[in-house]
């Protein structure tokens, strides 16, 4: 029995039971958005922003492996609008609160530089602002952090885009509906009353602890390399970093050879079947070059029958992960006061 058997002390620290919403990600992916877009012209789009920042931005960070989209698609995250917005573009902003300044004014931007816009949202002003401008709105369910909405802001991204000819695949909804049946069935395997024995989430949590986190995927699977930075950050208070292959061997690669010559890291790898088979040997060939150089990084092999599945299931065993790491940090994984903080000087600064 290890630390995290203890049930007890998981409900003390984990306050906002945030690991009871992982555990209930799946029912975002089922979530039914009931949002008018007559008054978007599918026909008329040539490329795709979306703006939004920090926890809103992920779920186009895994929109961005899935589906394969027939026009440009970018995630921006500034203040503007890329200045090649126009008439046919579409921009997508995002903010879990709604109240997100940088995301409001890429907003205003978009559409003085005449985009079609759309929105995902809980409420606040980007809502108003959309219902000003006759903007279709994806509202999502108020009451969590942003970072644990991400399959809301897929499921709303899916929604709007099933049937149109801006993505090569077709059934997106039906897809995701797939993938809530498998991800519900595989986090039985991660839930705090799963002994550590039979728990990778809580045996991978033991092996981080007290460490700087490092996390590498593919370029498929970088999405969900960086939602585990985000939430080693976030839930576990840690600092992590990520980066990809096969970027990773023009530059990073190196770095590992040499300074400092002690690295309190730990390294995790995002596997996956559906990586070019170039990606996976390079991961492979890395790991014999570094010997002895780089910390042997821990594997994790992505499980589930698509990409999607695999996406997802590697997300939230991340989740688990982190959340497991925060509570072994004496930590309540939800709060982040000083994220708080920096908007309230943000809002001093104005005057």
């Amino acid at each position: 029995m290890t630390a995290l058997d203890d049930i007890k002390m998981i409900h003390q620290r984990d306050k906002s039971d945030a690991l009871g919403i992982a555990e209930k990600q799946h029912t975002q992916l089922r979530h039914v958005f009931e949002v008018d877009n007559s008054s978007i012209d599918f026909s008329a789009v040539k490329n795709i922003v979306y703006v939004g920042m920090g926890g809103s931005a992920l779920a186009a960070e895994l929109f961005f492996s899935w589906p394969e989209k027939t026009v440009p698609f970018e995630i921006r995250k500034s203040y503007t609008a890329p200045a090649h917005t126009g008439a046919g573009t579409l921009v997508i902003a995002s903010s879990y609160s709604g109240n997100t300044e940088e995301t409001l004014s890429a907003f205003e931007d978009a559409r003085k530089k005449g985009a079609q816009l759309v929105v995902i949202t809980s409420s606040g002003e980007l809502e108003s602002l959309a219902s000003k401008h006759g903007a279709p709105v994806y509202k999502i369910p108020a009451g969590y952090q942003p970072r644990m909405a991400t399959l809301y802001g897929l499921r709303a991204l899916a929604t709007l885009f099933d049937g149109t000819a801006l993505v090569t695949e077709k059934n997106l909804i039906i897809q995701l509906d797939a993938a809530a049946d498998s991800l519900e069935a595989a986090v039985k395997q991660l839930r705090p009353d799963v002994a550590t024995k039979e728990n990778f989430a809580k045996q991978l949590a033991l092996e981080l602890i007290g460490n700087s986190i490092v996390v590498y995927a593919g370029a498929a699977f970088y999405p969900a390399a960086y939602k585990w930075k985000i939430s080693f950050n976030e839930n576990a208070k840690t600092v992590a970093w990520c980066n990809q292959y096969p970027e990773f061997n023009h530059n990073e690669f190196l770095g590992w050879t040499s300074h400092p010559v002690e690295k309190p890291y730990k390294v995790i790898n995002l596997l996956s079947s559906f990586e070019h088979e170039r990606v996976n040997l390079r991961f492979e060939i890395s790991e014999k070059l570094l010997s002895g150089k780089k910390p042997a990084a821990e594997v994790v092999m992505a499980q589930g029958d698509s990409l999607l599945e695999q996406l997802l299931w590697t997300v939230q065993l991340g989740d688990f992960v982190s959340l497991y790491v925060a509570l072994l940090n004496g930590l309540d994984p939800t709060p982040v006061d000083i994220i708080e903080k920096l908007k309230q000087e943000l809002k001093k600064a104005d005057g």
